[in-house]
């Protein structure tokens, strides 16, 4: 605010905040909670899409002493009920259409409920509101109101100043501990690996709930940039924005850069280059060829919300730049080097510990070490000492460490396909059916199997049905492109892929479809 008053900040459809108008709502938010009562270190939970509020509540919260504790917006009432209990939150700013989620997690809640604070995000009054109970305070009539309050500052750096829970796959999920000091250097280091600065026009594809915007809703504002909201992602509009806003980055998962691709806005070539940061999944060479051919500089980063988003980057090299577009996707698939922030990267045997040969062939655990490594697990001591109980967080990820020192996974330590005592990697056979010009989508899975133990099920996405391979064709077409021993023995044709709500493949619900397609008639 001190170097760029008058600047735009955010810009939310209609209405654009200047730094200094951004600066001051978020203390007024800050008086807002301190007006509640909010003590320091307690929680304010946030239920919404990306927006002017959200961004606020990013600033506002910690300057009230406060921990954000961004949820997703896509849960159920149920998970946001067990969310909100576990972390104890103290308020809860919410989007006014999903008020009537809030009803249905509040109807679950043992605990005391939160103060509520409804955002009118636009979308229309639920014409069920009037019977729901909730009688929550209005965000900007709150606002308006409340003065300004002085920025607190945290007793120590390390105290947490913010709470992300995982997806919860499997069980109930767990609250990850940010720091200030873990949140503050993977912004800058974001800064830098991004190339932000004052003349970044961010488009908020990626949502802010996940990773905190992986940790992209401070980074833009340390480097002077503008924020772009962007409630619901619909590929026509991003194409869009990036005209009419001169959006220069964005993120976003790779289903996403699929669905561009489907847009028929998308045989137009961009009228400038925009760096697009992709990660969540294992992005095909395929897609960021074409992406890059389309004009986006696609930048593949790894990370989990245990390290605050991004903790790995695959380092553009200026010799890539001679490549074609299909010979340079092929290196950028890889997950990469360490982020500025990360002190050491490396594939270890989970059992010795020692590291594996960097030989692009040695499999190893992905392990990390660093100030943006998460803090633990609240309430949970058991789940954080297996996760970091050597003094590095083991990711569950295996992967292979190349002569340049790049990363590449092969496969989350549970997908890894056995067959035959063979070591099958699931992401390389998904990698090469991808590149078939029939098929949109693969995940393959372990299907048992009395002789070989396990083999391959890949479940395929054609890009249309009139197209679509028989399974014979397919099948066949594998074999000429890997080893026979890695062709799948099964296939499954569907429209589409169970993902998470931020775009990450859920191969467990593919695992609960294989069993009962097996089970006895």
């Amino acid at each position: 605010m001190r170097v760029h008053p008058e600047r735009p900040a955010v810009i939310d459809g209609d209405i654009t905040l200047s730094y200094r108008a951004f600066y001051q709502r978020s203390r007024q938010l800050a008086g807002a909670l301190e007006a509640m009562g909010l003590a320091p270190g307690e929680v304010v939970s946030t239920l919404g899409m990306n927006s002017r509020a959200m961004l606020e509540a990013h600033y506002g919260v910690p300057m009230a002493g406060g921990v954000l504790n961004a949820i997703n917006a896509r849960l159920d009432g149920a998970s946001i009920a067990f969310i909100m209990s576990h972390a104890e939150t103290r308020v809860l700013l919410f989007d006014r259409s999903l008020r009537h989620m809030v009803a249905t997690a509040l109807s679950l809640l043992a605990s005391p409920a939160p103060v509520l604070v409804e955002i009118d995000d636009n979308a229309g009054n639920d014409d069920t509101s009037a019977h729901d109970g909730l009688a929550p305070h209005d965000y900007e009539s709150l606002l308006a109101a409340s003065s300004p309050c002085q920025p607190r500052v945290p007793a120590d750096e390390r105290d947490c100043i913010a709470l992300n829970y995982t997806s919860g796959t499997t069980g109930n999920p767990k609250g990850v501990i940010y720091s200030h000091r873990g949140a503050y250097l993977n912004a800058l280091s974001n800064t830098l690996t991004l190339k932000m600065d004052d003349q970044t026009v961010y488009l908020w594809t990626l949502p802010m709930f996940h990773c905190n915007g992986w940790t992209h809703t401070w980074a833009v504002t340390a480097a002077g940039g503008t924020h772009v909201c962007m409630r619901r992602v619909e590929p026509a509009q991003v194409l869009e924005m990036i005209h009419a806003r001169g959006i220069t980055h964005m993120a976003a998962a790779p289903i996403i850069m699929t669905m561009m691709l489907d847009r028929p806005e998308a045989s137009t070539p961009l009228p400038h280059p925009v760096l697009l940061a992709t990660g969540g999944a294992s992005p095909n060479s395929a897609i960021i060829a074409r992406m890059s051919a389309l004009g986006f500089n696609v930048l593949h980063l790894y990370g989990m919300t245990e390290t605050y988003g991004p903790s790995l980057v695959c380092q553009f090299q200026p010799e890539w730049a001679t490549l074609t577009h299909e010979a340079r996707a092929r290196l950028q698939i890889r997950q990469g080097v360490g982020t500025f922030a990360i002190e050491r990267v490396a594939l270890k045997d989970p059992v010795t510990h020692e590291d594996v040969p960097a030989d692009g062939q040695s499999l190893g655990h992905l392990m990390l070490r660093g100030n943006t490594i998460m803090q633990g697990y609240i309430k949970n001591p058991e789940a954080t000492r297996e996760a970091m109980g050597r003094g590095w967080l083991d990711t569950g990820d295996i992967a292979v460490m190349h002569e340049d020192g790049y990363i590449e996974i092969r496969d989350r330590a549970k997908d890894i396909i056995i067959s035959g005592g063979e070591s099958i990697s699931s992401i390389e056979i998904e990698e090469i059916m991808m590149s078939h010009p029939a098929i949109r989508e693969v995940a393959v899975i372990a299907r048992p199997h009395d002789f070989w133990g396990e083999t391959p099920h890949a479940f395929v996405v054609p890009v249309s049905e009139a197209d679509r391979p028989d399974e014979t064709e397919l099948l066949h077409w594998c074999r000429e492109h890997m080893a026979h021993f890695k062709v799948p023995r099964h296939v499954t044709f569907q429209t589409s892929l169970p993902r998470t709500s931020t775009g990450k493949l859920q191969k467990y619900a593919l695992r609960e479809q294989q069993k009962t397609m097996m089970a006895p008639a």
